[in-house]
């Protein structure tokens, strides 16, 4: 990432155009194939999934409440930020504390919502991805990339999948690094997670009216980071 990031209330999205975004549900492969068409291109990456992984962990850190909106509030707005790209991948800092591994978790999973659905918050972290945007050409990739935070991105893509395939991909994922899992919970917490993001009232997942759908049920990784590029280069 370009540094640590710092609230930047006064930036307008609308201006900020030179970002491919990518949205998608859970599991649908957004940041292994965003990562890659960044490095492909060029582009710094934004990686959105983390950020509110990285401000469900601090808050779970913190002892904050759970349940109470505005303590979730305060323990994001309190905490600073560091999401960095390193040789060996991608590096999450929360007051300068490597978690990384820490935000994968299971336990960070099944609490996510309670910070994604949190208005204060969601206003603080789209804050710092506007900041971040507005720095120059980014990949950001999320599940309200092209219809909130970056609406005049000059490319959109909405990446999709079935359910099976994208919990057998974060099933995957999690055996490759050796955290437990009940493979029906597993299923269960995506189809879960499908329904909150697609029915809140705050941003919810969807596909931007000018987004080209790429569905990977079907592709490899390669297939998928192939066809975005294309996209990419007919508009860069």
């Amino acid at each position: 990432m370009r540094g640590e990031l710092s609230s930047c209330a006064d930036v307008d999205p609308v201006a900020i155009t030179d970002v491919l975004a990518i949205d998608g549900p859970a599991g649908a492969g957004k940041s292994t194939v965003a990562r890659r068409v960044a490095e492909t291109l060029r582009f710094a990456f934004l990686d959105t999934g983390a950020m509110y992984r990285a401000a469900t962990w601090n808050a779970m850190y913190r002892g904050a409440d759970m349940d109470d909106g505005n303590a979730l509030a305060e323990a994001t707005r309190a905490m600073h930020l560091d999401i960095r790209e390193s040789q060996q991948g991608q590096i999450v800092l929360v007051d300068g504390r490597d978690i990384t591994q820490a935000i994968r978790t299971p336990e960070v999973t099944q609490r996510i919502a309670r910070l994604d659905h949190n208005a204060a918050v969601r206003a603080h972290l789209v804050e710092l991805q506007r900041e971040f945007g507005a720095r120059g050409r980014t990949v950001a990739e999320g599940r309200d990339m092209g219809t909130v935070v970056f609406p005049s991105a000059k490319c959109k893509v909405y990446l999709d999948a079935s359910l099976d395939e994208r919990a057998h991909r974060r099933a995957r994922e999690f055996e490759a690094k050796g955290i437990a899992f009940d493979p029906d919970a597993l299923h269960n917490d995506i189809r879960t997670r499908d329904e909150k993001d697609m029915t809140r009232a705050l941003a919810p997942l969807r596909r931007a009216d000018d987004a080209v759908l790429v569905d990977t049920s079907a592709m490899t990784s390669e297939e998928a980071i192939d066809t975005i590029i294309a996209l990419a280069r007919r508009r860069w």
